[in-house]
């Protein structure tokens, strides 16, 4: 079945952001997503992924559908949705349907019903009190067991961060860099994303898990010797013997990635999602 965007009932959930991006700038998130959520997207019956807020150009759109199908599920339809119009009618030309297509929608998905959502940049240009309502209205609109992958990163995509989020809130935080341009762990606080970064104070577990990173990277210092990824393996293997809880195993590592749950680095105040 093609996944047509179904004629919008309302106005679309949300507010055209800033649009700005760049081809390769979201590669660390889509091969990420073609790993660690491969089985979700091979299981469901609807194979439908949706970028949110793609912005003014469609170049992401197109390659997270080619890394889609050619390392996950040659059928897979991804579906870029955008708030702004002239957005939408601009990507026109890069529809390939019915494994890629755009159209008009917010937050609300447009009435589609995704297995998985990725929104990028989208919800740091917000206000923190409005990113918990969004992930409620995304997580809301997915197919059972669906989830949404939310995050940042730099404008080359040198340095990302993202959550994996589901109906019940946050599993997780990535963290990703392309180690050989990393001058530190420190970095990527930076692009934590907007749930997190105002948390990064002395005493959350954000500011905590940094701290571990830099401590283990200054310690990891004599690896640097036979390249930046053994260094940051060396780092992120000191980070789980202190106790922080990894999710992820060395084959994420040497790809510049740490994964922890999202218990260790919410926000005070904040529950953890039931499992």
């Amino acid at each position: 079945m093609t996944p047509a965007v179904p004629a919008a009932r309302s106005r679309p959930v949300g507010a055209v952001t800033r649009g700005t991006t760049n081809p390769n700038r979201l590669r660390r998130v889509d091969n990420w997503i073609a790993a660690t959520c491969a089985d979700l997207i091979r299981d469901t019956p609807d194979p439908v992924v949706v970028d949110l807020g793609y912005g003014a150009s469609p170049v992401t759109v197109v390659e997270l559908r080619a890394r889609l199908a050619a390392t996950v599920r040659a059928d897979v339809r991804v579906v870029g949705l955008e708030i702004d119009p002239v957005r939408v009618d601009a990507a026109a030309p890069a529809a390939d349907p019915p494994g890629l297509t755009f159209g008009r929608g917010g937050f609300e998905l447009a009435g589609l019903r995704p297995i998985l959502v990725r929104a990028f940049n989208v919800l740091r240009q917000y206000a923190e009190p409005e990113v918990v309502p969004a992930w409620r209205t995304v997580t809301g609109a997915l197919q059972p067991g669906g989830v949404l992958v939310e995050g940042t990163c730099d404008e080359l995509g040198r340095l990302a961060a993202w959550l994996l989020v589901d109906p019940t809130g946050p599993r997780s935080l990535t963290l990703a860099a392309r180690l050989s341009t990393l001058d530190g762990p420190g970095s990527l606080a930076e692009r934590l994303p907007k749930a997190l970064i105002h948390h990064n104070v002395p005493g959350t577990g954000v500011h905590a898990l940094i701290r571990a990173l830099e401590d283990g990277w200054r310690d990891a210092a004599p690896y640097a010797t036979f390249g930046p990824r053994q260094r940051w393996l060396r780092t992120v293997e000191a980070v789980r013997a202190a106790g922080w809880p990894v999710l992820d195993r060395p084959a994420r590592w040497r790809h510049g990635e740490i994964t922890v749950a999202w218990a260790a680095v919410a926000p005070p105040g904040t529950a953890a999602p039931a499992r």
